[in-house]
């Protein structure tokens, strides 16, 4: 197995379908995490995953785990929690916790890919207007979440995570409405899990993806729609705050 090393003063990647079968989806090592080769490594399908003591991992499996917003599925459990607002869901009012609570460490999980370096980056992303995220809270405190990264009508979904039950799934609901609301097309999942597909994710080859992703990464989502006031009943009305 050869895999490439990024040159450090581009922001080239090799071609996503040169991805390795074993491990599988792993194209290239090394470069950084500055915002111009992230940027375009989203556009090209591939994304940074690996831990601490490695150098930075680049990836781009086949096949790929994807939600087409209009396929996502709500259980009628979690429509009634939905209906009962019984969580206040803001947008983009604290990322950087987000991340730091998809980094912390959970139940069954020794460690986290989730590095210092990757929350900086993220957070960079995040300053630049290309990454975002949806918080729940419960009684003034952060208890769900999930970021990640827009790019024309595509969002690449980084992590989520969940202090309390079904607090991460209705964060990806209220999620999934805003991006509907806006056009988007395609919701990134990268690799699948149970938790994913119960909640509609499915499995595609890697070229369709790719071509899913030339298709709807450059156009611009409706007009508006993005920073909507309110993504579920409760949501706190304050300056900040969706």
């Amino acid at each position: 197995m050869t895999v490439p090393q990024l040159h450090p003063d581009t922001v080239l990647f090799p071609p996503a379908d040169a991805a390795e079968t074993d491990p599988n989806g792993l194209l290239a090592w090394g470069g950084d995490l500055r915002v111009e080769r992230l940027r375009a490594a989203y556009r090209a399908g591939i994304f940074p995953w690996y831990e601490s003591g490695q150098p930075i991992l680049w990836w781009c499996p086949d096949p790929r785990a994807v939600l087409f917003p209009d396929r996502f599925h709500i259980s009628r459990r979690l429509a009634r929690i939905l209906r009962q607002g019984q969580f206040r869901v803001t947008l983009d009012y604290d990322f950087a916790g987000v991340v730091t609570a998809c980094a912390a460490p959970a139940p069954g999980r020794e460690g986290t890919w989730i590095t210092p370096e990757m929350e900086a980056a993220y957070c960079r992303l995040h300053q630049h207007g290309l990454a975002h995220s949806v918080e729940c809270w419960r009684d003034g405190r952060l208890c769900g979440g999930i970021y990640g990264v827009a790019m024309g009508r595509v969002f690449f979904g980084e992590s989520m995570f969940s202090g309390v039950s079904n607090a991460s799934k209705v964060a990806m609901a209220c999620l999934v409405r805003l991006l509907r609301g806006a056009g988007f097309r395609l919701l990134d999942c990268q690799v699948p899990n149970g938790h994913l597909a119960s909640l509609g994710a499915e499995e595609i080859p890697r070229p369709e993806f790719l071509q899913l992703l030339d298709q709807w990464v450059d156009v611009e989502p409706e007009p508006g729609t993005w920073l909507a006031r309110e993504l579920a009943p409760g949501a706190p009305q304050a300056p900040g705050i969706v």
